[in-house]
């Protein structure tokens, strides 16, 4: 993803140019540094990374919050200080084991950790070809946003054509996405965003628009069989008003309940309310895995998908764009380019 030459893009070459996160904070505290280079375990993959998308997770490992997430991922700084979750390039080498990849192969993906970076190690099972049609940039946009959508949609929501779906939180990388998936999957959508997304996401296929700084979406008479939540900034009580009998809730919000427990307590009321109403209400936990990203990819293919992007920044700028990320009220998504 650096400028460098082509030994530096070739097998032999040791080590790699990576955006390191020493400690916690905030953009500012990414710096780039040449590191030794990954070897492939068996079941991995090599990938040449020519770009990567900047995601919420990005975020939140970066700044340590909520800080309950510190006990897994690092008590002071970050475990694996090389962050980035989603990443698009080519197959430079495979490990033993490896049967769906070879070299040469242009590949989208994700990672734990470790995507901004010149190469990362990818397991074969959560990585896809890119689809023809999309560009490596877009397809960097897609792991992450999509399948959180696909699986929030179409798994936890059950959704199904000629049902009505509202996303809140429409204007972000996931709810451009769900948005789009919605359609796909013959539903009629509402979108809630602010005033300057509307035309927007009119664009990329809602039926209805909500400018939440207007009106009330839990306010109205429509009912819904499915409420995708990204924001996390109703009540449950709310949220259910606006579902049909059956209806189903989904929350996939980021981190609603502040720096220290973060999503804890509000999963957990999500999770008891389950047990108590007719509707159902559930929190989604996305789950990288290869079919979902075969199943984006062909809808890609088809024109029915593409990932929106709204800025584009080089590695070396890497703390610009996560610092937009953490900054909020993104329009889709951000990624990183070679």
């Amino acid at each position: 993803m650096s400028e460098a030459k082509s030994p530096q893009s070739t097998v032999d070459v040791r080590t790699m140019t990576a955006v390191i996160a020493p400690r916690y904070g905030t953009g500012s505290v990414l710096r780039t540094e040449v590191v030794d280079r990954p070897n492939p375990r068996p079941g991995e993959v090599l990938v040449r990374v020519r770009a990567a998308a900047v995601c919420q997770g990005d975020a939140h490992l970066l700044t340590g919050t909520p800080y309950l997430l510190r006990l897994g991922f690092g008590l002071r700084r970050p475990k694996d200080p090389i962050i980035g979750h989603d990443l698009a390039g080519e197959v430079v080498a495979v490990g033993r084991e490896v049967t769906g990849f070879r070299r040469g192969d242009e590949v989208f993906g994700s990672v734990n950790s470790g995507a901004f970076a010149e190469y990362v190690c990818v397991a074969e099972q959560r990585l896809a070809l890119v689809p023809t049609g999309l560009s490596i940039e877009e397809a960097a946009a897609l792991p992450d946003s999509g399948m959180t959508a696909l699986q929030g949609l179409r798994d936890a929501g059950q959704l199904r054509a000629g049902q009505r779906v509202l996303v809140n939180g429409a204007s972000g990388g996931v709810g451009t996405a769900a948005i789009q998936l919605a359609k796909a999957l013959g539903a009629e959508v509402t979108a809630v965003c602010s005033t300057r997304h509307i035309e927007l996401l009119r664009a990329l296929g809602a039926d209805h628009v909500i400018d939440y700084t207007t009106d009330d979406f839990t306010a109205g008479e429509q009912r819904y069989d499915v409420l995708l939540d990204l924001i996390g900034n109703r009540s449950l009580r709310d949220s259910r008003r606006i579902l049909t009998a059956k209806g189903v809730f989904v929350s996939s919000a980021g981190a609603p309940g502040g720096n220290w427990a973060g999503p804890v307590v509000w999963m957990g009321k999500v999770l008891l309310a389950n047990l108590f109403v007719s509707q159902k209400i559930g929190v989604l936990l996305m789950r990288p895995q290869r079919a979902d990203l075969e199943f984006l990819a062909g809808l890609a293919a088809d024109g029915r998908f593409r990932p929106l992007i709204e800025k584009r920044y080089p590695l070396a700028e890497a703390a610009t764009a996560v610092q937009h990320i953490i900054d909020g009220h993104a329009q889709g998504k951000t990624v990183l380019v070679g």
